[in-house]
């Protein structure tokens, strides 16, 4: 799928934007991720973050979603999407998946993974779009007390 128009393209973040990125997850999921947990995921070479500036949004680094994840031998475990409350349901987390999975099969990657709360509809739904089937269940996995579908796709 490619962006309309006015939609911002995926770029790589690196070290240098871990302060967006702790600001887009405090909005985004009330702070799930340390700053320096942010630093070792944008530093790690096996990891990828991709992000989605728009030019409209002061200031001009801040992040309004981000997508990333990390190359474990040929497969592609995805570690967190975060879209800004004020701009979900605009297709930037599919903008942002498409591109991520992109970058993973370029890497050499077969296969991907991910954890997803199950009580969490889009993302069930968003990820099922993408062909992600449920192969597992984490039971009482996030702080709610949600359980984790684990979920693959056949890169």
């Amino acid at each position: 799928m490619r962006p309309e128009p006015d939609r911002p393209l995926p770029t790589p973040l690196g070290p240098g934007d871990a302060e967006a990125c702790v600001d887009l997850d405090r909005s985004a999921f009330g702070g799930l991720w340390s700053r320096s947990q942010w630093a070792r995921e944008l530093a790690d070479p096996s990891s990828t973050v991709l992000g989605l500036r728009p030019d409209v949004v002061p200031p001009a680094n801040a992040l309004v979603a981000l997508a990333c994840g990390q190359t474990i031998l040929d497969e592609f475990h995805l570690t967190a999407v975060a879209v800004a409350p004020g701009w979900r349901r605009q297709g930037l987390a599919l903008v942002l998946l498409e591109a991520l999975l992109a970058e993973a099969r370029r890497r050499g990657c077969l296969r991907a993974t991910l954890e997803v709360d199950g009580g969490n509809e889009a993302a069930v739904r968003l990820y099922g779009r993408l062909g992600f089937r449920t192969e597992g269940i984490r039971r009482a996995y996030y702080r709610s007390g949600g359980d984790a579908l684990i979920q693959w796709l056949e890169l």
